[in-house]
């Protein structure tokens, strides 16, 4: 399908919760499977670990992943499960572009969804894949990483956001 353009943060979609998918009875509609390629067209371009859809300006819960050779989506994607004690990882973000801080996940997590025939589908992984299914579920739910920052963080992350050349 094609490479969609990353929203930046400031766009008023990376706030927006998305709407669950509706599947009818022979699994999702072009619309939701156009969308899913678009997202797995996006996420293959060197450095993307994951690209939820309203990063893309879409208000639909799905989002795709690339990590360790583990390419999908995920339609209507719940973590279900995680494991550990929350520890400081490193994060970035490709709406936040350049910026990149300590942030509290937990290192092992997986999630629940479904593919475009509608049939229940679960990702479980730890490091890189664990943070790439929370970090996206965040993004359908309408939250950055940012917003997971202790407060002076946070204060720092905005400061550079606001001095950065794309904002």
């Amino acid at each position: 399908m094609a490479v969609r353009t990353i929203r930046l943060f400031g766009d008023p979609v990376l706030k927006s919760v998305c709407d669950p998918a509706v599947p009818g009875a022979a699994g999702f509609d072009e619309g939701v499977r156009a969308l899913v390629a678009d997202l797995v067209d996006s996420v293959q371009l060197p450095g993307r670990a994951g690209v939820a859809a309203n990063q893309i300006g879409a208000t639909t819960r799905v989002f795709s992943y690339n990590v360790d050779d583990r390419l999908g989506y995920l339609i209507n994607p719940e973590v279900v499960e995680t494991r550990g004690e929350k520890t400081m990882v490193g994060e970035g973000c490709l709406s936040v572009p350049g910026l990149w801080f300590e942030t509290a996940r937990y290192p092992w997590a997986r999630a629940k969804g479904y593919d475009v025939d509608g049939a229940e589908v679960f990702v479980e992984g730890d490091g890189v894949l664990a943070q790439a299914l929370q970090h996206e579920t965040d993004h359908l739910n309408g939250l950055l990483y940012l917003d997971r920052l202790d407060k002076e963080t946070r204060r720092a992350a905005m400061k550079q956001v606001r001095e950065s050349d794309w904002f």
